[in-house]
């Protein structure tokens, strides 16, 4: 399973202590079939803990996901701060979802290189 953050998400990750173990189980669960809520086009959601805390009053991701191939953390905001995306975000991010799910090898080579994603790597021993 690749997985990856684009950078706008990269940022508010660093920026509100949310560590890649954390976003990495998020994708573990969904692969076990715990995926918080399909939001249709590729799109799910799913819940990531507050550090020290747990998932229900944290964060919440939006994620463009196939499952047994890529995921991709498109948007994180924490619960207190808002409760849902509007439809238009909605629209716009399975759009995303789309584009980032159907690139091949070579595009995501390419974006990784420039920098608008980061490969996020998933722990071995689980």
């Amino acid at each position: 399973m690749q997985t990856f953050k684009t950078k706008w998400l990269a940022r508010f990750a660093r920026c509100e202590g949310i560590a890649d173990k954390s976003l990495s189980e998020a994708i573990e669960r969904a692969e076990r079939g715990m995926i918080d809520a399909d939001l249709g086009g590729g799109l799910i959601k799913q819940r990531v803990a507050r550090q020290g805390q747990g998932r229900s009053g944290g964060y919440r991701m939006i994620v463009a996901y196939r499952t047994q191939g890529r995921a991709v953390f498109l948007l994180g905001f924490a619960k207190s701060e808002r409760e849902n995306i509007s439809s238009d975000e909605l629209l716009f991010l399975r759009k995303l979802a789309e584009n980032w799910l159907a690139a091949d090898a070579q595009k995501i080579r390419e974006e990784l290189k420039a920098g608008n994603l980061q490969e996020i790597e998933h722990d071995q021993e689980n």
